[in-house]
């Protein structure tokens, strides 16, 4: 997959959902196999109980995930994430 290397990798965290990344991003297991995406725009797991990790399969739903959406408790000065609402 071809990217340009000037467009910005963003990390949506979306409340009690995964994280969404955009961009010219790699993804590596952690022996550094590299692995295919196949798109410019995924959704990784963040409650623990996807069946295709690191990839969201939506499981966050059915266990009850909570999480915030990253607008509070960030660095100062760092803008907050969206909402599935923005996306």
């Amino acid at each position: 997959m071809q990217h340009d290397r000037d467009e910005p990798v963003t990390v949506t965290p979306y409340e009690d959902g995964p994280l969404l990344l955009r961009g010219p991003f790699e993804l590596r297991t952690p022996d550094g196999k590299r692995i295919d995406c196949g798109r410019s725009t995924v959704a990784l797991c963040r409650c623990g109980h996807s069946s295709v990790k690191p990839f969201c399969d939506g499981s966050h739903k059915l266990t009850g995930f909570r999480a915030t959406c990253g607008t509070d408790g960030g660095p100062e000065g760092e803008p907050g994430g969206e909402t599935a609402e923005d996306a």
